[in-house]
C-alpha cells in the first residue's frame, strides 16, 4: 500500500557511478529532516526520495544536498514547479471547437500553456504549483459546452529525458576525456628525448603549461570542484583520492624552477587523464550492462492507429486512453496491453515471454503491448496504457531489481564506508615513513628493482615519499568494489527480462542459492488450470466416434466447465454435432436431451441409476481405474442403455515433467499444495515425479503449510503460484515465484516473477539467480583483494603512480567486464531449464 503521508521525488545524478558513490548520496540525504526513504539505482543514476508531505525537503533542497556531497544533479520529477494533465474531449472536433477550449482553459489562474489536438481530441494543459487540478479543468471544459471523456495528470511520468541525460554524460566524458589526452599525449611524447636522450630547453615550462588545463580547467576542474564540494559535506568520494593524487605533483613540480628536482607534472596529467579515460570507459561499459530497460523502451510502439469516428487516425501512444479500439496491420507492433475485439493472427511474444514460436490470437484474447502482429489485421481495445502496461511494469521491476540491496553487500558498504578516509591515513603514513626512515626502508627498493623496471632505489628520501604517497591515493580507489554488486545486477537481471524472468530483488538473488525445498501450486502451475477431455470408452458394439457425438451435442447447450470440455475435445477429434431438442439440466448431477430420435442422459452414477440405466455394471472397473488417474467421470446413456464413459480432468502444461526432473537435478525436495481432493492431486504427483503432496489445503492454510515446512526445512523454502488465493504464501516463502499469466496480486506479492507459464522457468530463473550471485561474489573477492594487496605495495614503494593509476582503471573495467561474462554465457543459451 502506498504511504499517503510521504511524497516521492525522483532526481538524476549521472556522476553516481558506482555503489561507493550512491552510498555517499543515501548518508547525504539521510541527514536531511523528513526524508523518509531513499533508494538508489546506478543503473540508471536515480535517486528515489520519499520525504514527509509535510515537513520534508523539496526537490531543490534534495538537490543542493547532493550537489554538496559533489555530485551534479541534471533533473529532479515528481517535485516539478509545473504539471502536465492531458483531457480527452471527443466533441472537440474542428479548430474553432479548439479555440473555445483553448480560451476557456486559459482564463483559469495557474494554466500557463494550452495545446489542443484536434485528430486526437486531446487537449495538453500545462499548469503552474498552484494551478487547478484537473477535475476543475474538466468543469472548465464541460462549462464551454463540451464533454470531457478523460483525465490524465502526466506530471509524474519519466519521460525519455533521463537516457538523454546519460548520453549528453557520456558524450562530457568523451570530450573531456579527449582536451586532457591531447595536450597528454604531447607531454609523453617530449618526456622520452628529454629524460632518455637530449635535455629539450624550457621543457618544465613547456609541459607546465601543456598539464594546466589537464590538471585545473577541462579535464580536472569538475573532479575538484566534486572532491571539494565532498569535503566540506564530510563525505569522502574517489574525487578526493584523484585530487591528492594529481594536485600536489603538478604543485610540486613547479619547485623545479626555484630549485633542482625531479618534475612530478607529467604524473599529474597522466593521473587526471588515465582518471577521465576510466570514467568514459566505465560509462560505456556500464552502458552495455544496463542496455536491457533501454532496448525494451525502444521496442514499444511510437504511435497509434485508433478508431475515431470510423476514421482510422494517427496518435501517439502516450496519448491512448484505456477504451480506445486501435488497428494493427500485419508487420505492426501492439501499441499498448489490450483485448482482440476483431481479427485473428498470430503474434510474436519473445518480447515478453522469451520464447520465439508465434502464438495465435483471436477475439477476446488479450495481447500485450510491443508484441508484432504477424499476419492477420487486429481491432484491439486498449486496456491499459502508460505506467499499467506490462512493458512498463516490467521496466518497474528491472529498476527495483537493479537499485535494490545483496544482504552481501553490507560487506562491501562497510568497506567502502571507510574505505577513502582510511586510504587518507595510509597515504600520510607512508608519507612520513619514508621521509623518516628512507634508508632503512630502501632495501625494499633495491630487491624490486631487480624485477620492477620504473622502482629506482637512488631516488633521494622526499621523491620516494612523494611517490609513495601519491601511489596509494591513486591505486586504491574504491571504484571496483562499489561496482561489484550492481553491474552484476544490471547484467543479470536484463537477461532474465529478456527471457521473461523478472526478479525484483537482489536479496532474492542471494537466498535462491540456498533454497532447498520448492512449494508447487497444482492448479494453472503445474496443470493448465482448465478441464480437457481425456478420455471416451464406449461399450462393446458403439463406436467412439458416435459416443462423442451423443454426449458432445447434448453437452453444447450446457455452459458448464466440464461439458465445455467435452465439446472442444470432440471438436478435435472432428466429431460433428447433431441438433439437440427437450434439453434439461438436473443441476451439478447431469443433463439430458434428444439427439435425433435418441433420448440421452448424462451425468453421475447415482443419477442414471434413479434413472434406471442398464449396462452400468459394465463400465464400473473402467470408471474406477480412470477415477485413480485424477480423472472427472461421466456416463452416457442412451434409450435406457449406457453407451459409454467420457472423463475429463486438468491436463499437465506441455512442460512440467521436465521442470520437476530440472528441480531434482537441483538438489531441491518438490512439495504441492493444492486444494483440489487427494486422489486427484496424488495423480498428478505420480505423473510428474512430485516428492510430497499436501492436498485439500485451503488459502488460510497454504500460509500454515509453509510455516511448517520453514520450520522442518530452515529459511529456503521457495514457493510457485499462480492465483489471488497464492499470494499470501508467496509472500511467506523466503522467495515468492508468480507465473506471470496468473492474477495481479500474485506478482505483486512475489519476488520472481515468470512471464512464461511453464514451470522450466523456475529452473532457469534458480541457474540466472546463481549465476548472478556468482559473479557478485566472484566481483568483491576481485574487487576486494585487489585493493588489499596493492596499497601494500604502492605503499613500499614498488608501485609508480601512473602505473597506479592504469590498474585501477583495469580493476574496476574488469569488474565491469566480467559481469558481462554473464551476459556473453547466457546469450548462447536459450530458455529451456537446464544451464548446467
Amino acid at each position: 500500500m502506498t504511504d499517503t503521508s510521504m511524497k516521492q521525488i525522483t532526481l538524476t545524478v549521472p556522476g553516481m557511478g558506482s555503489d561507493h558513490c550512491a552510498g555517499i548520496v543515501r548518508e547525504t540525504l539521510q541527514r536531511l529532516d523528513g526524508v523518509e526513504e531513499i533508494q538508489t539505482n546506478i543503473a540508471s543514476h536515480r535517486v528515489r526520495v520519499g520525504v514527509n508531505k509535510d515537513n520534508g525537503p523539496d526537490g531543490e533542497a534534495l538537490k543542493q544536498a547532493i550537489e554538496g556531497a559533489g555530485y551534479d544533479v541534471k533533473a529532479v520529477r515528481g517535485d516539478a514547479t509545473q504539471r502536465k494533465i492531458r483531457l480527452n474531449v471527443p466533441g472537440m472536433g474542428s479548430d474553432h471547437c479548439a479555440g473555445i477550449v483553448r480560451k476557456t482553459l486559459e482564463r483559469q489562474e495557474g494554466v500557463e500553456d494550452v495545446q489542443t489536438n484536434i485528430a486526437s481530441h486531446r487537449v495538453t494543459v500545462t499548469l503552474g504549483k498552484d494551478g487547478p487540478d484537473g477535475d476543475a479543468l474538466k468543469q472548465a471544459i464541460e462549462g464551454a459546452g463540451y464533454d470531457v471523456k478523460g483525465v490524465h495528470d502526466e506530471s509524474d511520468a519519466e519521460g525519455d529525458d533521463d537516457s538523454q541525460i546519460e548520453k549528453d554524460y557520456l558524450q562530457e566524458a568523451r570530450k573531456r576525456l579527449i582536451i586532457a589526452a591531447v595536450p597528454t599525449t604531447l607531454i609523453m611524447i617530449l618526456m622520452m628525448p628529454h629524460m632518455f636522450w637530449q635535455p629539450i630547453p624550457g621543457y618544465l615550462a613547456i609541459v607546465a603549461i601543456l598539464a594546466f588545463p589537464v590538471v585545473f580547467l577541462f579535464g580536472g576542474a569538475a573532479t575538484h570542484k566534486a572532491s571539494w564540494r565532498s569535503l566540506k559535506n564530510g563525505t569522502f568520494n574517489m574525487d578526493v583520492l584523484i585530487s591528492m593524487g594529481s594536485l600536489p605533483p603538478y604543485l610540486l613540480g613547479l619547485l623545479g624552477f626555484f630549485f633542482p628536482m625531479t618534475s612530478f607534472i607529467e604524473m599529474a596529467a597522466t593521473i587526471m587523464t588515465f582518471h577521465l579515460l576510466g570514467r568514459y570507459l566505465e560509462a560505456m561499459a556500464k552502458g552495455r550492462a544496463s542496455e536491457a530497460i533501454r532496448r525494451l523502451m525502444d521496442m514499444s510502439a511510437k504511435t497509434a492507429r485508433v478508431d475515431r469516428d470510423g476514421e482510422e487516425v494517427e496518435v501517439p501512444v502516450k496519448e491512448l486512453e484505456a477504451g480506445d479500439i486501435m488497428i494493427v496491420r500485419p508487420g505492426e507492433k501492439i501499441p499498448t496491453d489490450g483485448k482482440v475485439v476483431e481479427g485473428e493472427s498470430h503474434l510474436d511474444e519473445s518480447i515478453a515471454t522469451g520464447e520465439s514460436v508465434p502464438v495465435y490470437k483471436s477475439e477476446g484474447d488479450s495481447v500485450i503491448g510491443a508484441t508484432i502482429n504477424k499476419e492477420g489485421r487486429l481491432r484491439v481495445e486498449a486496456t491499459r496504457v502508460g505506467g499499467d502496461t506490462f512493458l512498463s511494469q516490467v521496466v518497474k521491476l528491472i529498476d527495483e531489481a537493479q537499485g535494490s540491496r545483496v544482504p552481501i553487500q553490507e560487506f562491501a558498504d562497510r568497506m567502502t564506508g571507510r574505505f577513502v578516509p582510511a586510504v587518507l591515513v595510509i597515504a600520510l603514513a607512508s608519507f612520513l615513513a619514508w621521509l623518516l626512515a628512507g634508508d632503512a626502508l630502501r632495501p625494499i627498493l633495491e630487491w624490486g628493482a631487480n624485477v620492477l623496471p620504473w622502482v629506482d632505489p637512488t631516488a633521494s628520501t622526499p621523491i620516494l615519499a612523494i611517490l609513495a604517497a601519491i601511489a596509494v591515493l591513486v591505486i586504491a580507489c574504491p571504484c571496483a568494489l562499489g561496482l561489484a554488486t550492481p553491474t552484476a545486477l544490471m547484467v543479470g537481471s536484463g537477461i532474465g527480462a529478456e527471457r521473461g524472468i523478472l526478479i525484483r530483488s537482489g536479496e532474492a538473488i542471494q537466498t535462491f542459492k540456498d533454497i532447498k525445498v520448492i512449494v508447487l501450486d497444482k492448479t494453472g502451475t503445474i496443470t493448465r488450470g482448465e478441464p480437457k477431455l481425456t478420455d471416451a470408452i464406449p461399450v462393446e458394439g458403439v463406436e467412439e466416434k458416435r459416443l462423442l457425438t451423443l454426449a458432445a451435442s447434448v453437452e453444447d447447450a450446457s455452459e458448464h466447465p466440464i461439458a465445455r470440455a467435452i465439446v472442444d475435445g470432440a471438436k478435435e477429434r472432428d466429431v460433428t454435432l447433431e441438433r439437440v431438442s427437450d434439453f434439461k439440466s438436473t443441476g451439478a448431477r447431469g443433463v439430458s436431451g434428444k439427439v435425433g430420435e435418441e433420448t440421452v442422459l448424462i451425468g453421475n452414477r447415482r443419477l442414471l441409476e434413479e434413472e434406471g440405466i442398464s449396462g452400468l455394471d459394465a463400465l464400473e472397473e473402467a470408471k474406477q481405474e480412470l477415477e485413480e488417474k485424477g480423472r472427472t467421470v461421466v456416463i452416457v446413456a442412451a434409450d435406457g442403455q449406457a453407451v459409454g464413459l467420457v472423463a475429463v480432468a486438468d491436463t499437465l502444461k506441455e512442460k512440467s515433467k521436465d521442470a520437476i526432473r530440472g528441480m531434482h537435478d537441483l538438489g531441491l525436495h518438490v512439495v504441492m499444495i493444492t486444494g483440489d481432493n487427494e486422489r486427484a492431486a496424488r495423480a498428478v504427483a505420480d505423473e510428474v515425479g512430485i516428492d510430497e503432496v499436501q492436498a485439500e489445503v485451503l488459502p488460510d492454510g497454504k500460509v500454515d503449510a509453509i510455516k511448517k515446512l520453514q520450520e522442518k526445512h530452515g529459511n529456503h523454502i521457495a514457493m510457485v503460484g499462480d492465483g489471488i488465493n497464492d499470494a499470501p504464501a508467496l509472500k511467506k516463502a523466503n522467495v515468492g515465484i508468480a507465473i506471470g499469466a496468473g492474477a495481479d496480486v500474485a506478482i505483486e506479492a512475489a519476488d520472481v516473477t515468470l512471464v512464461r507459464g511453464e514451470l522450466t522457468a523456475v529452473v532457469d530463473a534458480m541457474h540466472l539467480s546463481k549465476a548472478t550471485f556468482g559473479k557478485i561474489v566472484q566481483n568483491l573477492i576481485w574487487a576486494s583483494g585487489y585493493n588489499l594487496a596493492a596499497i601494500p605495495i604502492a605503499a613500499a614503494g614498488l608501485l609508480h603512480p601512473m602505473i597506479g593509476v592504469i590498474a585501477m582503471t583495469a580493476s574496476s573495467l574488469s569488474v565491469i567486464g566480467n559481469s558481462l561474462l554473464l551476459k556473453r554465457r547466457y546469450a548462447r543459451e536459450q530458455p529451456s531449464g537446464d544451464h548446467s
